[in-house]
């Protein structure tokens, strides 16, 4: 009961942040019912005079701390939760804060490094960017008599308690909106919290986000467009992560792309392509492609950074999205809906036939045209609606997939206005589908089948003996019947008497909360 109050006194502070910077105006009254239109309404009351327009949530996010920015810029890939407008303004959220001290950066690197700062590093810069989570500092390191520039990622002081107490307010919501909403439920939002959460937590050991450049290293280490920074293993550890300095052109530095005489629409093919490649052929893609992580260097390759927020697919959700592009691409829209079908990501009860009209009414407005005349916004908000229609509930994994594909989507149509989409994708999923699901593909499917089979033949006798004592313990309740003991039945009743008992308080501790809140925002 205590942590409840807690979790609703940071939330009402939280509340009215978000009543001072003005979120509650954009909220349109007649899509709320009565009780909330009243709150609306105070809220109105203290919000902060000026400018009507601009990102109001974005601003709120940034005050509330490093948690609510993370739960933005996390919700930016989330339009199903949020909607596609709330979304798009998150877009601009930028991950950016005043750097913490050079003095704690050094305390900590020396600290978790188990040595002196100058026994690690021959020098360190003052920090080159600040986010919530970590910053970076520009360093050398010696090898063999030579001093090399390194990147110096370094968490901040304290960050992982002020997470977990905000996440557990975040969670404290989700959980009640699920208890009362079943469009929430739905929305899977305590799951879209669970998401996050597992993202964060990977974001706050270093080591994990050097395994994900070290693994993405060797998928596309063949690759001739693309490549990543290498690991500096020996200076890397929970807290702190150090990599190759990238000394190339960073891709939201149009200015310098121009001077060098780069080409444009040759950049957007390989940005589409080389996603599209990871995500198809290794189901393990950055899932943060905007401009600022990304380098074009001397050899005319992409060099990704940031590797906090990956993105991974099982075989069947690549094969799911290989045959959805290629369908989209043929316009064969009747297979785009049996993959969906098949797939089981929507309930069988529903038309094969009607869901294909659905999708047709999706992909004929954009077939064959250009990126500059496709509207991504209402693409996003048309499959939105298709997921609510036919019961689809949400897949974490994919939508993932999807904002990503649209901000890369995005960066690369900033390189050539006049890009194809469909077009440049084309030759990639002809590839892979030609690869895993022709003759080849179908004959190693077989393989891993027959050593499916295997397994389980192995694992019969442990199922039969098993199955065979949980039916002898049904034959033995059906005779019998399930008994309690009378002390049991005491036990349920106190155990129920208590639950009720604090369900009063805590309606009654709510309300007069409640009540307190609105006291407070009418003297504001």
């Amino acid at each position: 009961m205590i942590s409840a109050i807690t979790h609703i006194a940071r939330l009402a502070r939280a509340a009215i942040v978000f009543a001072r910077e003005g979120v509650f105006g954009a909220v349109d009254p007649s899509l709320v019912p009565p009780p909330g239109q009243l709150a609306l309404k105070l809220a109105r009351l203290v919000e902060r005079r000026g400018p009507k327009h601009g990102p109001r949530l974005t601003r709120a996010l940034t005050r509330m701390g490093p948690a609510y920015l993370k739960l933005g810029q996390f919700l930016a890939t989330r339009p199903d939760v949020v909607g596609v407008v709330i979304a798009r303004d998150l877009e601009s959220l930028q991950d950016r804060l005043p750097p913490f001290s050079q003095a704690e950066a050094e305390a900590a690197i020396a600290t978790s490094l188990e040595r002196p700062l100058t026994e690690v590093f021959a020098s360190f810069g003052p920090p080159v960017a600040a986010a919530s989570i970590a910053q970076v500092h520009r360093g050398e390191v010696v090898r063999d008599g030579v001093r090399k520039p390194v990147a110096i990622k370094v968490l901040r002081p304290n960050v992982a308690a002020r997470f977990r107490r905000d996440l557990s307010d975040f969670f404290f919501v989700a959980h009640r909106a699920e208890t009362h909403s079943a469009e929430a439920r739905r929305l899977r939002l305590v799951e879209v919290i669970n998401t996050m959460s597992r993202s964060v937590a990977m974001e706050m050991d270093l080591r994990l986000e050097a395994a994900a450049l070290s693994e993405m290293a060797e998928n596309t280490q063949d690759d001739p467009d693309f490549r990543i920074p290498t690991v500096d293993w020996d200076r890397t550890t929970h807290n702190v992560l150090t990599m190759e300095w990238i000394d190339g052109i960073a891709l939201n530095d149009h200015a310098r792309l121009q001077e060098a005489n780069v080409d444009l629409p040759d950049l957007g093919r390989k940005i589409i392509q080389s996603f599209l490649r990871h995500a198809l052929r290794d189901g393990f893609f950055h899932a943060d492609m905007h401009p600022g992580n990304l380098f074009l260097d001397d050899a005319g390759r992409l060099v990704a950074v940031d590797f906090g927020i990956m993105g991974r697919l099982g075989l069947k959700e690549r094969r799911f999205l290989a045959e959805i592009l290629l369908g989209f691409i043929t316009r064969d829209y009747r297979r785009v809906a049996e993959v969906h079908f098949e797939a089981g990501y929507v309930p069988s009860h529903h038309s094969v036939e009607n869901f294909a009209q659905a999708i047709r009414a999706i992909g004929e407005p954009i077939h064959n045209r250009t990126a500059e005349e496709i509207s991504m916004a209402r693409l996003l908000t048309l499959l939105l609606e298709v997921t609510g229609l036919f019961d689809m509930t949400t897949r974490p994994e994919l939508i993932l997939l999807q904002k990503t594909m649209v901000v890369v989507e995005g960066v690369a149509r900033g390189f050539d206005p006049k890009l194809d989409i469909w077009k440049t994708a084309d030759p990639v999923v002809r590839e892979w589908i030609e690869r895993n699901l022709g003759p080849i593909g179908r004959v190693q499917g077989a393989l891993a089948g027959t050593g499916d089979i295997a397994r389980v033949l192995m694992n019969l006798p442990d199922i039969a003996a098993r199955s065979v004592k949980v039916l002898e313990q049904l034959e033995t309740m059906t005779r019998e019947g399930l008994r309690l003991s009378p002390e049991s039945i005491a036990a349920m009743g106190r155990s129920e008497g208590r639950k009720n008992r604090w369900r009063t308080v805590a309606l009654w501790i709510i309300a007069a909360t409640f009540i307190g809140i609105l006291i407070a925002v009418r003297n504001l």
